[in-house]
């Protein structure tokens, strides 16, 4: 791993929103852990948003965070807020641009971890769909169908009939892509919305799992990430990872 810039801030030196916190610091980034329903920035510039990852100022157009002491926190990708797990920053504006094309060409390599509906059968799955994406006054909105090619890999973590008959899969997403909501609208367009999707997900078990199995998020998180970049004639590699939370493998202990 290539050695961390004398700037870049540690845990402490953040100022990191309630619940969010450093995971590791490698390579150049700093993972972080974002809680579900706190959002990856501002949708204004300038502005310190109490509800998301940092109590700083942002740029929209840099995309970054501004620190008092002049230092730029640089966003590399970014999350649903309704979405929890890792999350990549840094401080150095030419290694940003390195990263953020990375994912742009899909080659950094992304596991997400989701509760859904249904049985989600055995072994693993390749999923391939074209996905088209609209946005409006309410926000985006995916549909499955037309547009853009998607891909994702799934394998079943455990699967099974939890509290009252409610059938529950706990599964991995490897996407191959990165579509706005594309992991969400994948699984709904095969009968397995994720528990607590209030847009694409099936409303009616969301209010059971909500009164039964005290799920009220919804139930996808990023787990991991890895990635490789070159920098000066000099590779470095990256991986941080961030466990599901408890509620995730519970659930199929107390059933």
């Amino acid at each position: 791993m290539s050695e961390e810039p004398l700037d870049m801030p540690s845990g402490e030196e953040l100022p990191l929103s309630a619940g969010a916190r450093v995971l590791c610091r490698a390579a150049g980034l700093v993972a972080l852990y974002k809680p579900e329903g706190l959002r990856a920035h501002p949708n204004e510039s300038g502005r310190v948003d109490k509800g998301a990852l940092l109590a700083a100022p942002y740029d929209l157009k840099r995309e970054c965070y501004l620190l008092q002491d002049g230092r730029q926190v640089h966003l590399l990708h970014r999350l649903d807020g309704p979405t929890s797990g890792l999350l990549i920053v840094c401080t150095d504006a030419s290694l940003a641009e390195i990263v953020r094309g990375l994912f742009a060409r899909h080659m950094v390599k992304k596991r997400y971890e989701a509760l859904v509906f249904g049985n989600a059968g055995k072994g693993r799955q390749q999923w391939r769909d074209r996905l088209r994406t609209e946005k409006g006054g309410a926000g985006a909105r995916t549909s499955a169908g037309a547009g853009d090619i998607a891909t994702a890999a799934m394998s079943v973590i455990a699967s099974g009939t939890v509290r009252n008959g409610l059938p529950v899969s706990h599964i991995a997403l490897e996407p191959g892509t990165g579509r706005t909501h594309q992991l969400r609208v994948q699984c709904a367009t095969r009968q397995l919305p994720i528990i607590g999707d209030a847009t694409y997900g099936n409303f009616a078990w969301n209010k059971r799992a909500a009164k039964e199995l005290g799920l009220k998020r919804l139930c996808l998180h990023s787990a991991s990430i890895t990635l490789e970049y070159e920098r000066a004639g000099k590779m470095s590699q990256f991986t941080a990872k961030c466990p599901a939370p408890d509620e995730f493998s519970a659930l199929f202990k107390i059933s």
